[in-house]
């Protein structure tokens, strides 16, 4: 079983900054990829931002310039960086890892989610 926690979510204004972290533990064997996504209220969830195993990201159109993904492998953490914020960014965002256990199963865990709010 893998279980991951999500942490540093709050109240930001317009402008500011925060960094979220997410830390995946448990039965894990490897990690493929780690993914942000959010889900802004009354509305669909998107990716933001993935990291592989080998370094390669991927940034949300609507993010890119502002977000920043980037992974400790050695703590199985992957962190999202985010500058310039806009009321527009407000939502859940969630913690997304896909990778193998220790039994060689595939596996696809997702986060408990860490609210975002961005207001004046």
């Amino acid at each position: 079983q893998v279980r991951l926690v999500e942490s540093g979510g709050g109240l930001v204004q317009p402008g500011g900054s925060l960094r979220l972290s997410c830390a995946a533990s448990g039965s894990i064997f490897n990690i493929y990829a780690m993914t942000w996504y959010r889900q802004p209220p009354a509305k669909r969830r998107d990716l933001v931002a993935t990291i592989t195993s080998g370094g390669m990201t991927n940034v949300a159109d609507s993010v890119k310039g502002r977000f920043t993904i980037a992974r400790d492998s050695a703590k199985n953490t992957v962190y999202l960086e985010m500058n310039s914020l806009k009321p527009e960014d407000t939502a859940v965002y969630y913690c997304n890892v896909r990778g193998a256990t220790t039994a060689r199963t595939d596996f696809v865990s997702w986060g408990k989610g860490t609210q975002v709010t961005v207001s004046s």
